[in-house]
């Protein structure tokens, strides 16, 4: 709704921040940025339909996964550990859903069964094996989203500076954390500066 109403999203986030000036250059498109809020809010609506979620899941596919990529690519906290089990859950939606999806697919041949017949006795062994796949799936994002990057650029000064106090990288974190918050660099520079000051300490 954001969108839809024209306001910068995320307007508490500094335009000098990665994500910040992303959305600061999206917020600037136009009719392109109401089109996007328009897009998720229809996604959403249809998701929330039982017998539109698979229309739903296949909107809502391509804008999660951008938002996903995004996330990754300038580390933004906002949206690191959710972006990805929001495409998992959405992955999940669709896969439901292949009884239909695989009509469309090219290849598939055609089959005039609409769904398979009920097996005499269920097993277990499918269940229990999805079920363990989704968790320790979800297990990696969110670790991965907590100790996979040695250093994060965080949404402010502040809580950048936190993840640096009392370490052996403190000198070089801060001015990584103050060339993103306050100089406005490009991540990829910021990082490399980080790297560099780590092997002069």
């Amino acid at each position: 709704m954001v969108k839809i109403l024209g306001e910068r999203f995320a307007s508490g986030l500094s335009e000098i921040h990665p994500m910040g000036a992303y959305l600061e250059a999206l917020h600037h498109t136009g009719y392109y940025y109401t089109f996007i809020g328009v897009a998720q809010l229809i996604a959403g609506i249809l998701l929330l339909i039982p017998r539109t979620a698979f229309f739903g899941a296949l909107l809502y596919l391509p804008i999660i996964v951008n938002i996903w990529i995004l996330s990754f690519a300038v580390r933004f906290v906002g949206s690191y550990i959710t972006s990805p089990l929001m495409v998992l859950a959405n992955l999940y939606i669709i896969a439901w859903h292949y009884d239909k999806l695989k009509y469309i697919l090219p290849f598939n041949k055609y089959s005039k069964a609409v769904s398979t017949p009920k097996p005499e006795k269920y097993n277990l062994k499918f269940p229990i094996l999805f079920f363990s796949g989704v968790f320790l799936t979800m297990v990696f994002f969110v670790v991965y989203s907590r100790f996979g990057h040695e250093v994060m650029p965080m949404n402010s000064l502040e809580d950048c500076k936190k993840q640096f106090l009392n370490t052996e990288n403190q000198i070089a974190g801060f001015a990584f954390c103050e060339c993103i918050h306050i100089q406005g660099n490009p991540l990829d520079s910021c990082l490399q500066d980080f790297e560099n000051n780590k092997q002069i300490q």
